[in-house]
């Protein structure tokens, strides 16, 4: 018997370099309404060291309602072969949406994988990175 019963996760926050540059890569991928933001007053004393100002940070409202947050750090890079974070997955309604974003990707001129199906999961993925080369993934329903 399990511990605790869960019904999903609640939210995610990463770290990252550079909240600015994050904070409008997130911005112009997902356009999530922002549900809390002290980026803007990240370099104030204080604030890095404050949960209650979000460490400086931006919290996005995802459609599912799940949070998903950014919070500055030190300089050094992501690597995904430590131990913690491997990549952050989220999900789109179709593999023709995966297609589609990986045009827009394109247009826009942010980098990425192919659209992969796995069919042994039955899930079709699309990667990339972001500015602190952390890996993100879309992933959409083969059926």
């Amino acid at each position: 018997m399990a511990i605790v019963t869960s019904n999903g996760l609640a939210h995610v926050r990463l770290t990252v370099t550079d909240i600015a540059r994050s904070k409008a890569f997130y911005d112009q991928v997902f356009g999530w309404p922002v549900a809390a933001d002290e980026s803007g007053a990240v370099d104030e004393p204080g604030v890095r060291d404050s949960r209650e100002r979000f460490y400086g940070g931006t919290v996005y409202q995802t459609p599912q309602g799940t949070l998903f947050g950014l919070r500055p750090v030190g300089a050094d890079g992501f690597d995904p072969d430590r131990t913690g974070l491997d990549h952050v997955s989220f999900t789109v309604s179709s593999r023709d949406e995966l297609e589609a974003a990986a045009q827009r990707f394109d247009e826009a001129g942010i980098e990425h994988g192919d659209v992969t199906d796995l069919d042994d999961v039955g899930l079709a993925i699309l990667s990339f990175q972001d500015p602190d080369d952390i890996n993100i993934e879309l992933t959409a329903p083969l059926s």
